[in-house]
């Protein structure tokens, strides 16, 4: 088992910044593959992004240019750095692990990740 705990949510301006942390713990941090998906009210879970074992990293491409996934092994943490926010991209923020390499064909898809944290809210104000 691998539990997730979320930090770092908030209220902020449209055109700031925040950043998310997730502390794992349960299994080896460096055999984990990371990632991030939102949920707004009324609508479905979506990918933000995700960060491999061998550190590539990927992003959904509302978020692109803008968000920053990064890990750090020694802490057992994944980090969303969310620069020049929107007020759609106010949603529930949810991190998420999956044990070893998790395909590209199926990291956007919600159900093939196994552990998640709870959310944590982000809303954007205009």
């Amino acid at each position: 088992q691998v539990q997730l705990v979320p930090s770092g949510g908030g209220l902020v301006q449209a055109g700031g910044s925040l950043r998310l942390s997730c502390a794992a713990s349960g299994r080896p941090f460096s055999s984990l593959s990371m990632g991030w998906f939102r949920q707004a009210p009324g609508k479905e879970r979506e990918f933000v992004t995700a960060i491999r074992r061998n550190g590539f990293t990927y992003y959904a491409d509302s978020v692109k240019g803008r968000f920053t996934i990064s890990r750090d092994n020694a802490k057992n943490t994944v980090y969303l750095q969310m620069n020049s926010l929107k007020p759609e991209d106010t949603a529930v923020y949810y991190c998420a692990a999956e044990s070893g390499e998790i395909p590209i064909a199926i990291m956007k898809l919600s159900n093939r990740w196994d552990y998640w944290g709870q959310g944590t809210q982000v809303t954007v104000s205009s």
